[in-house]
């Protein structure tokens, strides 16, 4: 059934974070302050991996490239938009860009969860069996292994947006949020949708939960591993894994809550889309290069390549 001939609406309004117009243009400034800060930093991250042969040739910052790389791209999926927003009086947005925003938000979101648990076994093999790290984290695990993360991401939204893409919407079209999400949007169909709600949940929630417990449990086994070893050589790798540690609760923390967790109401969800469209983007670049030697150490590495190669020419 082809969607926009049994559908009256066209367009969903987002109601945003405030209706204040002194809040909406402070709000402007802050989140575009922020949003090129998630840009510079992620792409700052991105590019030191690239152009760094040392990095680029190491798989936990080969990793961690693609996470810079997705975190960027699931905050342009709803930041500038939100930020216009701040300055229109109409605050809407087309129903298939909104169908469109749910797709890049499942795919990104499901790639990343992925990415999040090949990260926690990289850090596990290199700690628990660092003999047969490099044979087992070769250049063909690395690329299989982000080759899935897209591919499972790519499941994890079909799954969902197969079934929401065929629903009518010919009533309510307004969406107290900041960007188009599911459990929003299916509240807004005019038929029964409890049975697309549950595939959401267990989609995107129970999911998301589940894999949480699993990296909780391994990263308590990596430092139990770490307790009983000499401390002398292992508190580099302690804090690596508290970086690790921190990203994956912040980044699983606000999706359990706002897929899963049923006690919240809608000023909640809006804080919790700002936590994992902004907040965690914003977070990543600094737990991962303000506090790490060797991504300082490469950024020296290329800009003392930079400066040479400008005194050759």
């Amino acid at each position: 059934m082809d969607m926009m001939n049994s559908s009256m609406v066209t367009e969903f309004v987002l109601l945003g974070l405030t209706n204040t117009w002194e809040l909406e243009i402070f709000f402007f400034f802050i989140f575009s302050l922020a949003y090129a800060s998630i840009v510079a930093g992620n792409l700052l991250i991105v590019v030191i991996i690239t152009f760094d042969s040392l990095l680029y040739s190491t798989p936990m910052y080969f990793l961690l490239g693609n996470l810079s790389f997705l975190d960027m791209s699931v905050s342009t999926i709803t930041t500038p938009k939100m930020v216009t927003d701040f300055l229109r009086e109409n605050k809407t947005i087309s129903l298939w860009g909104c169908m469109a925003q749910m797709f890049f938000l499942h795919l990104l979101g499901g790639s990343e969860m992925t990415l999040l648990i090949v990260m926690a076994v990289d850090r596990y093999i290199a700690i628990c069996k660092p003999l047969h790290y490099t044979s087992i984290m070769n250049r063909r695990v690395l690329v299989g292994s982000v080759l899935l993360s897209w591919a499972v991401g790519f499941v994890h939204t079909m799954s969902q947006m197969v079934f929401t893409i065929t629903l009518p919407f010919c009533g309510p079209n307004v969406v107290d949020d900041i960007f188009c999400d599911l459990p929003h949007i299916l509240k807004l169909a005019c038929t029964e949708t409890f049975i697309l709600e549950l595939l959401v949940i267990a989609d995107s929630g129970l999911l998301s939960f589940i894999c949480f417990i699993l990296l909780l449990i391994s990263y308590t086994v990596i430092l139990v591993t770490i307790r009983r070893r000499s401390s002398g050589g292992l508190s580099k790798a302690l804090s690596t894994l508290s970086a690790h540690i921190i990203v994956v609760t912040l980044f699983f923390g606000s999706i359990i809550f706002i897929y899963a967790w049923p006690f919240r109401g809608f000023s909640v969800d809006k804080f919790l889309s700002v936590f994992y469209s902004i907040i965690t983007p914003l977070l990543n670049p600094i737990i991962y290069t303000l506090r790490n030697q060797e991504m300082k150490a490469a950024i020296s590495r290329l800009r003392t390549k930079h400066i040479l190669r400008i005194n050759w020419y």
